[in-house]
């Protein structure tokens, strides 16, 4: 059985991370991002995925990832992956592409 992650979004002055928690462990995923406006809308550029060690192999990047393809859908930006990370989640995901966004 895997431990539960909790996902948080945490957003300061068009900058922000999601933050994922793993029930028994004090270490803290985190995908960070900045806000940029874009040509067809806004965006937010996702520059570092950091899983430590200690939560790593269970799924947590994609997760932290998802919660931000959530909030894309939800709030209407689109994602620039500057992180290899969420390029290759995108690589992935072909269904999610429509929220993926070039470097303007």
């Amino acid at each position: 059985m895997t431990d539960p992650i909790t996902i948080t979004s945490h957003e300061a002055a068009g900058a922000g991370e999601y933050r994922a928690h793993v029930a028994g462990s004090a270490a803290v995923g985190r995908l960070t991002w900045v806000a940029r406006a874009g040509a067809a809308g806004p965006l937010r550029v996702a520059e570092h995925t950091l899983v430590p060690a200690a939560i790593g192999g269970r799924g947590v990047a994609a997760r932290l990832v998802e919660a931000m393809v959530a909030e894309a859908r939800a709030q209407g930006f689109r994602i620039v992956p500057a992180c290899s990370y969420v390029a290759a989640w995108f690589a992935r995901h072909p269904e999610a592409a429509a929220l993926r966004a070039d470097q303007e």
